[in-house]
């Protein structure tokens, strides 16, 4: 059985690096499973792209369509057109894809009109907001699905709202969500070798061992940092969201420091419509790896995000989290209280983070994005419904 992944952003290397390994670990018979892995470009940074996949130990791109940056029509056309011709080539018996980018559209249409059955990881995610695209993305792609594997309960249940429900054409399930599988995977690995507390001058070895302390563990407990990340359209194409999002972090920087890794989207718009030097409190730094992100997000005071992603990895790490939008995806982790919406508005955003000592300090709802074992979950279902069909 053949079956063709498809990415081209870096939240997807991490989600499929988790499937990838169930299928290497599947039970011997179910090995014969072939997966081809075709990386779109769309994320061509080292540091948003080479990166993750040595870090993550994902194989090398069978294909590489070195699509890069444009419009979302040019973007999602030239992915439509290449993907297209390696599915003709490859033959596969389903087609993979992750999330809600211009990858992940592409590809399914480009399976759906060749008639291959498309396997959404991450289906049934809804912000009810369609000016974003992402929005976009997962509506079309969840109605081309044959496989709609969905990360929580809500997430099924606004799939069954649209129409879409497990039966005889199309299979539904909850099987939790494969970025859980990786922070428990990978999070022990990041303790070891991220050394980014190290070098941005956070977490001193030396004086660690001077006071006895021979694990950074023992003594980052009381750091003193805000981590941020700023990447969607939304925010950073408009340049007055951009410059209240970064005036609230400013403020908030002049407290406690504010460590702000750069998405190329956002330092390009930065660079057209301000100078960097507006704002003096804000820590810019180079995007980070997969490793040094998560030891960044696990030991930060708090996170302040407009991404979906490090919202549940913030749930899961236990850290208080503003998300820097008006609506999310990820509503269990606002029902758990330990995530907040508090828009682009610099007065909300900083009352907000002020007021975070006064919140809950204990998560509800654990288990919500499943066991740890989603990846696993999604390979027996695909091997059973498709070996079958073969």
């Amino acid at each position: 059985m053949k079956i063709v992944t498809i990415v081209g952003a870096r939240p997807q290397f991490i989600k499929a690096a988790a499937v990838t390994r169930a299928i290497h670990r599947a039970h011997p018979r179910k090995r014969h499973i072939e997966e081809v892995l075709v990386h779109t470009g769309q994320h061509y940074d080292t540091l948003m792209n080479k990166v993750f996949f040595e870090e993550l130990n994902l194989p090398k791109p069978d294909y590489h369509l070195g699509v890069g940056s444009g419009s979302h029509g040019k973007q999602t056309g030239m992915m439509l057109e290449r993907i297209e011709s390696v599915l003709e080539k490859e033959k596969p018996e389903a087609v993979i894809v992750y999330g809600d980018t211009n990858s992940t559209l592409a590809g399914a249409l480009a399976a759906a009109k060749l008639h291959i059955p498309v396997a959404h990881v991450e289906a049934g995610l809804r912000s009810y907001n369609r000016i974003m695209p992402e929005e976009v993305n997962r509506l079309l792609t969840d109605h081309l699905s044959m496989f709609l594997f969905c990360p929580t309960d809500q997430a099924v249940r606004n799939l069954l709202k649209e129409g879409i429900k497990d039966g005889r054409t199309r299979i539904v399930k909850n099987v939790g969500d494969v970025m859980y599988d990786s922070i428990l995977y990978y999070s022990r690995l990041a303790e070891k070798k991220s050394t980014i507390l190290e070098d941005l001058g956070l977490c001193n070895p030396q004086s660690l061992r001077a006071r006895g302390l021979s694990e950074p563990e023992a003594a980052i407990r009381n750091l003193q940092y805000f981590l941020a990340t700023l990447h969607r359209a939304e925010n950073t194409d408009d340049p007055k969201r951009l410059r209240s999002i970064l005036k609230a972090l400013d403020d908030i920087g002049r407290d406690i420091s504010v460590i702000l890794p750069l998405h190329p989207r956002t330092k390009k718009r930065i660079e057209v419509y301000f100078h960097f030097s507006e704002f003096n409190h804000i820590k810019f730094i180079e995007p980070v790896s997969y490793f040094d992100m998560l030891q960044l997000e696990k030991n930060a005071k708090a996170i302040l995000t407009d991404s979906g992603g490090v919202q549940k990895e913030a749930y899961w790490l236990k850290v208080p989290c503003f998300t820097l939008r008006d609506e999310t995806e990820w509503v269990e982790t606002i029902k758990s209280g330990w995530n907040i919406l508090v828009g682009i508005g610099v007065k909300r955003i900083v009352k907000e983070v002020s007021q975070m000592e006064k919140r809950r300090r204990y998560l509800k709802g654990n288990g919500v994005f499943g066991d740890g074992k989603a990846s696993q979950k999604i390979v027996q279902i695909l091997t059973r419904h498709l070996v079958n069909s073969i």
